[in-house]
């Protein structure tokens, strides 16, 4: 605007020089009719200079949303009141689309109800609006993360990191990310980084006791769990962080005090209670911790997994006289075969029992549980059925039947497989070479810190497979080929896979060649509970103090045995017994064999 006024001054300049040589020679009107055409010219472009501004200021005005309205919605979000923050939210972004401090309110809001999506989106805007606001990088980074886009919220520390290099909450939450894609070393070093910048900065002291307690390194995640409890008493992850901690080192009575600490700090914290049930029933009071399991159904892990009925929960106690009763699979299919061998005792009270489970075990179940209707769980109509009169997820089953689980004799199989499959499959063993044959099986398709220390790579099998005059057969349904090479390169054994069995979905057909083996060996996967539910002997390579090796998640029948090593100890010594067993075994079978 200021330039525009200098070039009309200075188009006014010559008018002005006529108008003073019309007034020197005496022409009077000619002089003033120039002036006025000067000071009409100047007149107009000041009033568009001031309606400019005017303009201007409206603008600004419109862009500026109210303090008062600020002040609201900070007060709301200050409350917990997240919804009406969203809601406000949006209608002042039609107001004001280039209010960052509404974007970002908008974002922090959306993701504290779960609405990811909007949340991104709404940082993505704000970002637009302030591109140097190192904050809502992070805050993004935090939304990506919860939804496993790990890389691209590695991205938004990254960006935040760079606008801001003492970042601690970045560092912090970068090494989250990296916790979460097991890449343990990296996120060890993002919380020393954290500490580096802020030595009392608690929650860094929380991750890295986490991260050590992943890496197997016990003592250290203790000394981290207590600084963090040091800097402050009222850490109530820590206290639950360091319970793990003792539970995996066999300390169970300091686990659960521990978790008791956590749940006093926080008396809804879900996941403690889930895990003081863990320890509960792993110490022998089984219906205590039962009753603590059921909080698994408020933490963030298993809210998916719930479903909502108009019919109320059975809660062990009324009567089912009479009455129709529906159970849900609520986890893996492994879970769900192993809980199934309960299906006798519900149904035998119910006048109608219905199992809803993954449609890949309905044709095994069918056949193993013809009292039972069958079918593939279909939550679409959740809410308007009326096909029973009460509702229980499998996972509850032993808490109304422990007495009973306890008390009985564990079966030798509880699952029926189809009789020609596995006479198909006796036949088709047989093709490959003499027996025993040994279906083995090594690591789980789902992979995390926590879960790797359940599996040992394929080359610390070695004793087992090693044993000679022994036919071995892939049960691994993924990422298995690069293993199988490598046994056959460095031992020269080849492990048989059967190319045209899809092992991941046909379920009832894997159960039948399991009953064609001889036995089964595996770590604590899927194959295992399929091997023993149907009669086969089966060996399990165990880790002692693992929260999934307790009467919840251990087979149920008496086909199995379990060879456990400790979180300090190598896996030789399993795998050394097991080789045992394989030995003894050969020998019976070679007995038994001279016998006819």
């Amino acid at each position: 605007m200021v330039n525009e006024l200098i070039l009309a001054e200075q188009s006014l300049d010559p008018i002005l020089v006529k108008a003073r040589s019309h007034a020197n020679n005496g022409d009077v009107l000619e002089a003033q009719r120039l002036y006025q055409v000067v000071l009409q010219t100047k007149k107009e472009k000041i009033q568009k200079e001031l309606t400019a501004l005017k303009k201007s200021q409206q603008n600004n005005a419109l862009q500026s949303p109210p303090q008062e309205a600020l002040n609201q919605l900070e007060y709301l979000y200050n409350q917990k009141q997240f919804e009406v923050v969203v809601e406000q939210a949006k209608i002042l972004t039609l107001e004001y689309p280039q209010a960052f401090v509404i974007w970002n309110l908008l974002g922090a809001s959306a993701f504290q109800i779960n609405m990811k999506d909007e949340a991104i989106e709404a940082y993505k805007k704000a970002l637009l609006l302030n591109p140097n606001y190192a904050d809502t990088y992070s805050n993004m980074g935090t939304v990506l993360q919860d939804q496993g886009k790990l890389e691209a919220a590695i991205e938004a520390y990254n960006k935040a990191i760079a606008l801001k290099p003492d970042y601690a909450v970045a560092y912090n939450n970068k090494g989250n990310a990296f916790k979460d894609q097991g890449k343990l070393d990296e996120a060890i070093e993002m919380y020393n980084k954290v500490i580096s910048l802020n030595p009392n900065y608690a929650d860094a002291y929380s991750n890295l006791g986490a991260a050590l307690q992943d890496q197997g390194k016990l003592n250290e995640a203790i000394v981290a769990h207590k600084k963090t409890i040091l800097l402050n008493p009222n850490h109530a992850e820590a206290y639950r962080n360091m319970a793990v901690t003792f539970k995996d080192l066999g300390k169970l009575e300091e686990a659960i005090e521990l978790f008791n600490k956590a749940i006093t700090l926080k008396p809804d914290y879900a996941e403690a209670h889930q895990n003081l049930g863990y320890a509960l029933i792993d110490s022998g009071r089984i219906k205590e911790g039962l009753d603590q399991y059921e909080w698994r159904w408020k933490t963030k892990q298993f809210l998916p997994y719930q479903r909502h009925f108009l019919q109320p929960l059975w809660n062990g106690k009324q009567s089912l006289s009479g009455k129709r009763i529906l159970l849900w699979c609520e986890q893996g299919i492994g879970d769900t075969i192993n809980w199934s061998s309960c299906l006798p005792l519900i149904s035998s009270q119910a006048e109608h029992c219905i199992l809803e489970c993954q449609e890949k075990l309905v044709p095994l179940l069918q056949r193993s549980f013809p009292n039972v209707e069958i079918k593939a769980a279909n939550r679409s109509l959740d809410s308007q059925r009326d096909d029973f009169d009460f509702h229980l997820p499998m996972g509850s089953l032993y808490k109304h039947f422990f007495q009973e689980v306890l008390k009985n004799i564990k079966p030798k199989a509880f699952l029926v497989p189809d009789p020609a499959r596995v006479k198909f499959w006796k036949e088709r063993l047989k093709s490959l070479g003499k027996g025993p044959y040994i279906g083995i099986s090594w690591k789980s398709s789902v992979v995390s810190p926590y879960r790797l220390q359940h599996y040992p790579p394929i080359s610390d099998w070695s004793p087992v497979i090693k044993i000679p005059d022994v036919t071995f057969v892939n049960l691994q349904y993924v990422d298995f080929e690069d293993d199988l090479s490598k046994i056959k390169d460095e031992l020269g054994v080849t492990i048989h896979n059967f190319d045209d069995l899809d092992q991941h979905n046909n379920i009832d057909d894997v159960a039948a060649l399991c009953a064609a083996l001889d036995m089964v060996v595996s770590t604590k996967l899927t194959p295992p509970f399929i091997s023993s539910a149907v009669g086969t002997l089966t060996k399990i390579a165990n880790w002692r103090q693992s929260t999934y090796n307790n009467l919840l998640t251990n087979p149920t029948t008496s086909s199995y045995d379990m060879f456990e090593r400790d979180i300090w100890e190598p896996w030789d010594n399993v795998f050394d017994l097991i080789g045992q067993e394989i030995s003894k075994q050969k020998i019976e079978r070679n007995n038994c064999k001279n016998k006819l």
